[in-house]
């Protein structure tokens, strides 16, 4: 019996026809070489940038720093998805905490335990104003985070304009 079905078997499973031998093309196509992420567009010389802006990303660590300074992407390193979502955060929270204020890019630096933020403002806010808003934002997210938060503020009169595009 065990002879029907292994030829019934065999019958089952599909021929392997040798494929008749095509000539084989190269197609080539040339590099498309259009990044434009986080770029600004140049215009008419009438739009003002900040230095973060002027330089694309791919000078990062060459013409211009890198706007959160840690350790998670070491090799190895756990947390580092949970580093980039804080960040995101953090970012979104100095906005809304000092709205139309922010002058230039909110720079995360985490030295160990503790959480440094440098942020440079435009001179917005009366003192008094400024002063509760750093108090509010360091109490907070030392809360949040559990760990000490210190903010490190600089004031401008405008915002700080490198160049013109």
């Amino acid at each position: 019996m065990a002879a029907p079905t292994a030829a019934r078997a065999l019958r089952a499973v599909p021929r392997i026809r040798p494929v008749p031998e095509a000539p084989r093309h190269l197609h080539t196509t040339p590099a498309c070489l259009k990044t434009r992420a986080a770029r600004v567009r140049v215009g008419k010389g009438d739009k003002p940038v900040t230095y973060e802006q002027a330089h694309p990303p791919h000078y990062i660590a060459h013409r211009k720093g890198w706007l959160s300074l840690h350790t998670g992407n070491l090799a190895e390193e756990p947390g580092a998805a949970e580093r980039a979502v804080e960040d995101a955060f953090l970012r979104r929270f100095f906005y809304g905490t000092f709205p139309g204020v922010l002058a230039d890019e909110v720079v995360l630096k985490r030295r160990a335990n503790l959480l440094v933020v440098c942020l440079v403002l435009a001179r917005g806010l009366p003192p008094a104003k400024l002063y509760f808003l750093v108090g509010y934002a360091e109490t907070l997210l030392s809360h949040f985070y559990k760990c000490p938060v210190r903010l490190e503020l600089q004031t401008v009169p405008a915002k700080v304009v490198y160049k013109y595009l």
